[in-house]
């Protein structure tokens, strides 16, 4: 092959292996939220990864340093359990997830006779050995398929590759809603474990979802821990597709931005007056990329000279921000104090 050729064949290789990961985040570097504490049903420290809880158990969970040796990556997400639930009720659960917008997934074919396999990499360390699940949600159909891999030594980093197939009965929805989530069951009551569990089988089943799955959460010293998450086409799982930072939290902010108060210049932290005459201040601010949909916009926010944020004429692209003053309309203006816990956040999540 003469060195022209075998350019272009690498390059051609290089091309082919890019832009492949299904998955936002999966290297967790990405925690705009910090640490949170998981009661309920919630997004998790680590972007694009929430949890799903039903009953007693409650989790911190944050962005870890804890990681597999060798293998490229810098943090991980961290579930760590501080309320213990050891005897499950039928209808308890507990399992981590990733939702993937379904305008992304055309590419599968699902509905088809062609629908494509996937696969799924990941690594993994949980403080229990045994029977884990994974489940691949088709959400426009309300299929389920899943799959076991066994943890062999507990807080150990193990990983676990696992093909899916194709369903052909149903496409995925052409929109920006949910097309596929995949879910890591940490623990499940007989609601969902009481059945029959058939591996690599499309079905809609509730107690077949989570069969032999072993409880993650029953002692409080338990922590399980995830990264270098990968889902792609076909049956064979290629090496982790790392990408820069900035990569990552752009895609990211496509459905979540926080804007803390010593974040300037990124968010703005005066609010000059509007208008002469009123104790409005304030104007437009544009996102960083256009948003999956209109978000909802929150603060949590001390104002110096103003009673408050005001949010108006919000879009998938912006917003107006206005602060109402306390004093008249001759103040300077409003501001943001300079505190990292103070934050505005704009949500368009799955």
């Amino acid at each position: 092959m003469s060195k022209a050729a075998e350019l272009a064949a690498l390059i051609g290789s290089q091309t082919a292996l890019s832009n492949r990961n299904l998955i936002i985040n999966g290297a967790m570097q990405v925690a705009q939220r910090g640490t949170q504490t998981n009661q309920t049903s919630a997004y998790t420290a680590c972007d694009r990864f929430d949890i799903a809880v039903t009953g007693a158990a409650i989790m911190t969970t944050s962005q870890d340093t804890t990681i597999p040796s060798g293998q490229g990556f810098s943090n991980s997400l961290k579930i760590d359990v501080t309320t213990a639930d050891s005897s499950l009720a039928a209808g308890d659960l507990v399992f981590l997830r990733h939702k993937i917008e379904a305008q992304n997934l055309q590419h599968l074919l699902y509905g088809t006779s062609d629908a494509k396999k996937i696969t799924l990499s990941f690594w993994v360390r949980s403080p229990k050995t045994g029977t884990h699940i994974i489940e691949l949600r088709h959400v426009d159909a309300a299929y389920f398929n899943s799959q076991t891999y066994t943890i062999n030594t507990a807080d150990t980093w193990q990983n676990v590759t696992v093909t899916f197939d194709g369903y052909t009965a149903t496409a995925i929805d052409n929109d920006n809603g949910i097309g596929l989530a995949i879910d890591w069951w940490l623990a499940a009551g007989s609601t969902y474990s009481g059945g029959t569990l058939s591996s690599n089988t499309w079905h809609n089943t509730q107690a077949n979802r989570a069969v032999g799955q072993v409880n993650v959460i029953d002692d409080a010293a338990n922590n399980f821990y995830l990264t270098g998450i990968q889902l792609e086409v076909g049956e064979q799982a290629t090496p982790f597709e790392h990408e820069d930072y900035t990569t990552t939290l752009t895609k990211c902010r496509r459905y979540f931005v926080r804007y803390y108060g010593n974040d300037s210049p990124n968010f703005p932290r005066w609010f000059n007056p509007a208008y002469a005459n009123d104790c409005y201040m304030g104007g437009n601010f544009s996102f960083p990329v256009q948003m999956r949909a209109t978000p909802s916009v929150s603060a949590s926010v001390t104002f110096q000279n103003s009673d408050g944020l005001v949010t108006a004429d919000v879009s998938r692209e912006g917003m107006n921000l206005y602060v109402l003053s306390t004093g008249a309309a001759t103040i300077s203006g409003a501001y943001i104090t300079n505190n990292s816990s103070d934050h505005v956040t704009v949500d368009a999540e799955l």
